[in-house]
């Protein structure tokens, strides 16, 4: 029977759609690690295709495609809220939103610090230069360190398109024959130390931001040793690689993000210079793609450039629209962003406050209403620890969930008191883990977390007058505050200061990668399944290690920044308490007392004999002088000088003289200085 022209009109149409479709999706498929160096000659629709084919089919493919979805919807949504704002400015309007954006613009660019030299510094490919030390044949083949998702690869490997957060079998798929090599992280922490015994020589006060990269303040160093940045940057570079064996990059800037985006303008083994003048600035910020800022990731870019921001000098002629299409946080973000304005305070991760104390784990798929009580429970237990690690308890109690079909879903509760205990975690879960199950009958979980945001110190201060502990100013104007006035965004997250908003951004782009990373971990399992077939050879090596539920534990424990914060806090409590071990070890040094003023000398024999000498003559001084006295005071009285006191001083009038009416005072006698 012949189709009717009506349904091979409506089928060519949906063809039409779907194609336009997939073709974001294949984009948003390419991952977030587009804009690593090496990519720049591969055809990336290539790439795309081949991971958009490898993952067709699976959950985590039906899952993008439910995001890309979604994401096109809300680009629909800008972009109608878009043509309604251009109607209004064309009539007129949007006045007021032009002015305020003209004027914060002139408040940011008065803040601007250009009296700063910040670097940033980062391994080029460091698990694979670290794995390159032991095995030299290595640095002429494609190979790549990570066996379910790539954690890195060398510069051969990236030549074929394979890069970082990338699933195993596609990167086999783009490069045939890539050697695989497991995790090691207890060899590249080592290393990473290696690193960190250098930066320190030029900040001792650098900040870790991951394993392999690093921010400082090189302005005093720059200043003490009259040296120009460049020059110091090269010094670094260089006794880096003669202390640990490895190459790193560097960008130099006046601020934390620029010295980022200018790391990687000069990859591998170079470094790059942006001069801290604001005319360069505005031009090196001009013409430099969105997606090569740290802090907009897939999402954002694909927002931004759907309302015509490609670059981050399109930011200006869109700015009386910002703040109406993605809100304030956004607008000082992007204001921020199109002027290069940046962060200048560099200092150890450690000493940065926390905004919240979380953990999470994955497993595989659990549907079972007892079995996610006991995980709830054991992460109740692992979210104890890090709260007394950390020396904190929380005000506000957040749980997530992922369920197996990728979606990931939060609830939060406020309890009447800050809560740290296992008890107390596990008992202002339940509900909401019990919610979530009638919301969604008969779910299968594959992630759970618990983090704890609102928090309070129970680091034992200093006492006041009366016994009560100080408090510092932040924990006072949060208790202020009180309870109901926390603020919360449209997913139920903490809102926070307008000065954390760099912060917040590059927090969220750091979860995006991490979600990615997850998802596309258990893609490349789902693969090994489909298979059922032996791994290649390049894959016949001893595997990572997995905890129990299955999750790569080694990896989230060391290979993002969010963990990384906890290894050197944990590296800074155990150095303390060696420290203070070793000072309480320490033998205590032999004293003798001397005989003549009892005070405690060291047991050596001639400063000893010395210090006798010096308190006898002192002694024979003092015996002097008190005879000299006592002959003063004996001649005094036999010549009658001496008068009786008298017997109320109020019969004396003060300040005036003896002969006057005055009572008379004997001056105080004078001592000798070493009497």
């Amino acid at each position: 029977m012949p189709r009717h022209n009506d349904d091979l009109a409506a089928e060519a149409e949906g063809a039409v759609v779907e194609a336009s479709q997939h073709h974001t999706l294949k984009y948003h498929l390419l991952g977030p690690s587009l804009t690593k160096p090496g990519q720049d000659g591969v055809d990336q629709s290539k790439v795309s295709e081949i991971i958009y084919n490898a993952s067709k089919g699976s959950k985590y493919f039906t899952n993008e495609e439910n995001k890309d979805k979604s994401l096109t919807g809300k680009i629909d949504r800008i972009l109608s809220k878009k043509r309604e704002l251009q109607r209004l400015e064309a009539q007129g309007g949007l006045k007021n939103e032009l002015k305020a954006a003209n004027t914060c613009i002139e408040e940011l660019e008065y803040a601007r610090d250009l009296s700063q030299t910040i670097v940033h510094v980062d391994c080029d490919a460091f698990y694979a230069a670290v794995e390159e030390l032991d095995r030299p044949e290595l640095k002429e083949v494609p190979f790549a360190v990570g066996m379910g998702v790539l954690t890195t690869c060398n510069y051969h490997a990236r030549k074929f398109g394979c890069r970082s957060g990338m699933a195993g079998f596609v990167a086999d798929k783009l490069c045939p024959g890539l050697i695989h090599l497991p995790l090691n992280f207890e060899k590249y922490t080592a290393k990473a130390r290696e690193v960190r015994a250098v930066l320190q020589l030029y900040d001792p006060r650098f900040e870790s931001a991951s394993m392999d990269e690093a921010y400082l303040n090189i302005t005093s160093y720059c200043t003490a040793h009259s040296l120009t940045p460049e020059d110091c940057v090269s010094q670094l570079r260089a006794q880096v690689f003669e202390a640990a064996k490895i190459t790193i990059s560097a960008g130099i800037a006046a601020n934390a993000k620029l010295a980022k985006i200018c790391s990687n303008k000069n990859k591998p083994n170079g470094q790059f210079l942006l001069p801290s003048n604001r005319p360069e600035i505005i031009a090196f910020m001009r013409d430099l793609p969105t997606r090569k800022v740290n802090g907009i990731g897939r999402v954002f870019e694909r927002e931004l450039d759907a309302i015509g921001v490609k670059t981050c000098g399109d930011i200006y002629a869109q700015r009386m629209y910002l703040s109406r299409l993605f809100g304030d946080k956004a607008f000082q973000f992007l204001m921020g962003v199109y002027l290069g304005l940046g962060r200048t305070d560099v200092r150890p991760v450690e000493e940065v406050e926390r905004k919240s104390v979380g953990t999470e784990s994955t497993f595989h798929d659990m549907s079972d209403p007892k079995e996610l009580r006991e995980k709830l429970r054991w992460t109740a237990e692992e979210l104890e620890k890090d709260l007394k690690r950390t020396e904190y308890k929380g005000r506000t109690l957040v749980l997530k969930i992922k369920l197996h079909t990728y979606e990931v879903f939060s609830r939060q509760v406020q309890p009447p008191k800050a809560v740290g205990t296992a008890e107390e975690l596990y008992r202002y879960a339940a509900p909401m883990l019990a919610k979530l199950e009638r919301e969604s009958p008969g779910m299968k979980l594959r992630l759970m977390g618990l983090r704890c945001t609102h928090l309070v110190s129970t680091k034992k201060g200093e006492v006041d007058f009366f016994g009560r502990a100080r408090r510092t100013s932040r924990q006072g104007s949060e208790e202020a505050k009180g309870r109901d006035g926390i603020e919360v965004d449209e997913e139920g997250w903490q809102k926070w200061p307008a000065a954390d908003i760099d912060d917040d951004f590059e927090d969220a782009a750091k979860q995006e990668r991490e979600e990615e990373r997850d998802e596309l971990e258990r893609l490349s399992q789902q693969h090994e399944e489909d298979q059922e077939q032996e791994p290649p050879p390049s894959a016949q090596q001893p595997a990572s290690k997995y905890d129990p539920d299955g999750a790569p534990s080694d990896y989230r424990r060391y290979g993002n920044g969010f963990a990384w914060r906890s290894i050197l806090e944990e590296e800074a409590a155990v150095a303390k308490a060696a420290e203070n071990e070793a000072k309480n070890a320490e033998p205590r040094i032999q004293t003798w007392d001397c005989p003549i003023c009892s005070a405690p000398q060291a047991a050596e024999e001639r400063t000893f004999n010395e210090h006798i000498d010096g308190c006898l003559s002192r002694r024979t001084i003092k015996e002097i002088v008190s005879n000299a006295d006592d002959d003063a005071v004996s001649s005094n009285t036999a010549k009658g000088v001496l008068k009786a006191a008298p017997s109320s001083t109020a019969k004396r009038k003060r300040g005036r003289p003896a002969g006057k009416g005055g009572g008379g005072q004997e001056p105080e006698r004078k001592k000798a200085f070493f009497a």
